[in-house]
């Protein structure tokens, strides 16, 4: 801290005092004393208090821990899984109060280009991140980004509660939201809506930086097939079930953590005249359900640190029961295994997608092995046919 403006002000106060001329100065009284010291112990006074708010401004950290009370991590990203990521947030703020993590949405595509520019300490991402995206990564941070594997949703497709349907095919799905789609009317999957006038699908999508609108563009339409023109592209997972909730001729598409009593979830079938099965945990385990999907966090190399500890946390049984609470499907109940533990940097461990058998004494997904464990769980609706409801 410079302190020259107090010296020259205590020097200032110094030289205000009143002066009693030599010869008299025996006869000055105590109050006159008195007042001529007050100035001098006010700037004291002022002083002091500025050394002790500097001291406390030096006790706080901006950045990583080991460096003061406090340490701030940086967790941006997915929409779909801001709410989970809050809920974590707030939780470990209560356990660990030296950690803050600041949340924030915007999108998958958001949170990856934060880790790229080296703003964010952990990218939440309802998809993986491209080898293009990774590379970007590597030039600008001179770190690769390491994959962790957080939990698994069901992405659900909503209609209103007016609308008759209760069920509905991927292949269905296909040709409402793709490009020269066949569907446009309700009419036209045999459905008759109490109202004629909302026979015209209003179809709702996300944009194109979500995770989620890359996740369905893959699941439903191909890798080959984009979106139709005309869709209602929102910002956020909350903001699709919204709008389907007071547009009865509407349809939409959000993980099913967002479902809510204005909405209704339909059973969702991976090919016409198929078993129909519904968006729920159970579903999502056998690997029933055909568009579930894994959840990730990024981050810049391994984590070390506050952010280490705040992802075993994640990992461990207290942060996996937040994510049923919230939900989407912990990472023990997609395995069928126990509460998954979060190894050490350089330990090796696996994890089984939802359907799959965890084998005899493998260990739990951790930090380290995320990335296998995601490429395992990348496609859980492999199995769809194979299973009953």
């Amino acid at each position: 801290m410079n302190l020259g403006v107090f010296e020259s002000a205590f020097q200032s106060a110094c030289s205000a005092a009143p002066a009693v001329p030599r010869p008299f100065r025996h006869a000055a009284s105590r109050a006159d004393r008195e007042g001529a010291a007050r100035p001098v112990l006010a700037v004291l006074a002022l002083l002091l208090l500025a050394l002790l708010f500097a001291g406390c401004l030096r006790g706080r950290s901006s950045g990583a821990a080991g460096q003061g009370d406090k340490t701030d991590i940086q967790n941006t990203g997915s929409d779909t899984m801001v709410n989970l990521a809050q809920a974590w947030a707030e939780a470990y703020g209560g356990i660990n109060p030296g950690v803050s993590v600041e949340v924030s949405g915007g999108g998958s595509g958001t949170g990856i280009a934060s880790l790229i520019n080296g703003t964010a300490d952990i990218a939440n991402c309802s998809r993986q991140m491209t080898a293009a995206e990774k590379a970007q990564a590597k030039a600008n941070t001179g770190k690769d980004p390491v994959e962790h594997l957080v939990g698994y949703d069901a992405l659900a497709v909503f209609v209103h509660p007016d609308n008759p349907l209760r069920e509905i095919s991927l292949e269905q799905l296909a040709e409402i939201y793709g490009e020269k789609g066949g569907v446009t009317h309700w009419s036209d999957l045999g459905v008759v809506m109490p109202d004629p006038k909302r026979d015209e699908i209003i179809v709702v999508s996300r944009q194109s930086n979500s995770g989620t609108y890359e996740y369905f563009r893959e699941a439903v339409l191909g890798k080959k097939r984009d979106f139709r023109l005309g869709t209602i592209d929102m910002h956020g997972s909350k903001d699709v079930v919204e709008l389907v909730a007071r547009t009865p001729g509407a349809i939409g598409y959000s993980g099913m953590g967002y479902a809510t009593s204005r909405v209704r979830m339909l059973h969702i079938a991976q090919k016409n005249g198929g078993t129909a099965y519904a968006p729920t945990v159970q579903n999502t385990q056998k690997g029933s359900y055909p568009i579930a999907r894994p959840l990730f966090m990024y981050t810049l190399g391994e984590p070390q640190g506050a952010i280490l500890a705040y992802l075993q946390w994640i990992h461990s049984p207290e942060g996996q029961s937040l994510v049923v609470q919230t939900g989407y499907v912990s990472l023990a109940a997609a395995s069928g295994a126990a509460a998954p533990g979060i190894a050490a940097p350089g330990a090796a461990s696996a994890a089984a997608a939802p359907g799959a058998a965890t084998a005899p004494g493998a260990e739990a997904p951790g930090v380290e092995a995320a990335a296998t464990a995601s490429r395992a769980a990348a496609a859980p609706a492999a199995a769809a046919e194979a299973h009953q409801p």
